[in-house]
């Protein structure tokens, strides 16, 4: 059971880790091309995308610590 529960805990930071590259590099997107222009009504393209550029890096990080206390865990 701890194995299957090492590799659930794995896979869902690796996730996390996913997730933040493609929100960071969609902020970038929103930053460089949607200036002035309406994003699905939620504001300005330019400041969303500083939204997702600024989440996008905290959910990088937080994956790789997260794999790297996973991958630890088992040696303590």
């Amino acid at each position: 059971m701890a194995k299957k529960q090492g590799i659930v805990l794995a896979v869902t930071a690796f996730a996390i880790y996913i997730l933040g590259g493609l929100c960071t590099f969609g902020g970038l997107a929103l930053i460089a091309f949607m200036k002035g222009s309406d994003f699905l009504g939620w504001g300005d393209g330019r400041s969303i995308g500083y939204l997702f550029l600024c989440a996008g890096l905290c959910l990088s990080i937080i994956g790789v610590l997260l794999m790297r206390i996973f991958r630890n865990r088992g040696n303590a």
